[in-house]
């Protein structure tokens, strides 16, 4: 499901859509009491250092609201088994992350609210549009629309009247809504009044900075995200193994003929509220459906490519240095990860754990949101 462009958008009433900052291991710092993980390693010349935090420190508070999850080295991307991975998931690589605390939940309704009480922040989805900055992200000569296009607002579902033969034409089922925000996810018409426990959506990648700047917390790498969405399960398609027949009882997808019906067998037809689905086993709640969520990584294509071409292990990787998105030159998209209500079986199904995908910052749209992270102090 390729995520899309706010400012192309609003121009055309339709929906468009190496090298890396990484630090590599340092063999001088192996662990040497752990001989048979370097036995292990040694046909990849590497070897994972003894700075890798894997356990909480002693005397350590967990933040409230948040898990710690353990470091780990693992293969970052997609497994052998899965049979519909995409090519910008291939090849799998190894990978080195240091432990971190995460939020159990997505940023919900209520906490978002809270924040925009206390310092009066506007997020992008509700300013008004500058044409003269917009112009210069956009093809040269593109010329302005009118200013009844030109008004504040987000990108906004809609589902089809029968079945679509071309599932590739993006602007069939997403329309752009003015008066649509984090307050009015679906247009000015809804409302989360009484939603407080659903995920706070219709954020741009700006508004999710801004919030863990006045929380005191950041958004994950696309690795650290990885890694706590597989918990013991680093080897499996899903967070729960590799059995799909689970999906309706463990996440919020779309279920049946995309976008026309959906059969709500896990019952919910758009977002639900958090923790309505079980945790995986790190005790993180809907990293598989529901909103999909920002990372800090920029998306680009051949990034796995690239990683995979080293043949050595990444220390806390922190993605591609520039964005770059294969099939849209003048893209510059932030990686999101766990799919949404919106994916299903025979559209995306990015409930998958390796399944990514890449949305501009300034964009906002009604199945993205966010969770946070916070380091050791």
């Amino acid at each position: 499901m390729k995520m899309i462009n706010k400012k192309i958008v609003v121009l055309s009433l339709a929906v468009i859509t190496l090298c890396v900052q990484c630090k590599n291991v340092d063999p001088k710092k192996a662990d040497k009491t752990n001989k048979e993980e370097i036995i292990a390693l040694k046909e990849d010349k590497v070897v994972l250092p003894d700075s890798i935090r894997t356990k909480m420190p002693k005397g350590t508070s967990i933040p409230e609201g948040m898990v710690w999850i353990s470091g780990a080295e693992f293969l970052q991307g997609a497994v052998p088994q899965d049979k519909i991975a995409m090519k910008h998931e291939k090849p799998a690589h190894k990978v080195a992350v240091d432990g971190f605390f995460m939020s159990t939940t997505e940023v919900t309704n209520d906490q978002f609210a809270k924040f925009v009480k206390e310092t009066g922040y506007i997020t992008v989805a509700e300013r008004e549009i500058d044409w003269e900055d917009m112009k210069k992200q956009l093809p040269e000569g593109t010329q302005k629309p009118h200013d009844s296009i030109l008004q504040p607002g987000s990108l906004t579902f809609k589902r089809a009247k029968s079945s679509l033969p071309n599932l590739y034409d993006f602007s069939q089922w997403w329309r752009w809504t003015i008066g649509a925000s984090w307050k009015h996810p679906n247009g000015p018409g809804s409302s989360i009044k009484g939603k407080g426990n659903y995920p706070v959506v219709q954020v741009s990648y700006e508004d999710a900075v801004a919030y863990c700047n006045w929380d005191g917390s950041r958004l994950p790498t696309e690795a650290e995200w990885e890694l706590a969405a597989r918990g013991e399960n680093l080897e499996a398609i899903y967070f729960w193994g590799d059995d799909v027949a689970d999906l309706n009882k463990r996440a919020n997808t779309w279920e049946g003929e995309f976008p026309v019906v959906n059969t709500k067998m896990d019952g919910y037809e758009r977002r639900a509220p958090v923790k309505s689905y079980p945790a995986n086993s790190n005790g993180l709640f809907d990293m598989a459906g529901n909103v999909w969520e920002w990372t800090t990584d920029w998306y680009n294509t051949n990034y796995y490519k690239e990683q995979g071409a080293l043949n050595q292990v990444t220390y806390n990787p922190t993605g591609a240095s520039n964005p770059f998105t294969e099939n849209n030159p003048y893209a510059k998209e932030k990686v999101m990860k766990g799919g949404s209500f919106l994916c299903s079986d025979s559209y995306c199904a990015s409930y998958r754990v390796s399944s990514r995908m890449g949305s501009s910052p300034d964009s906002s749209l009604e199945h993205l949101g966010f969770r946070t992270v916070k380091d050791i102090k």
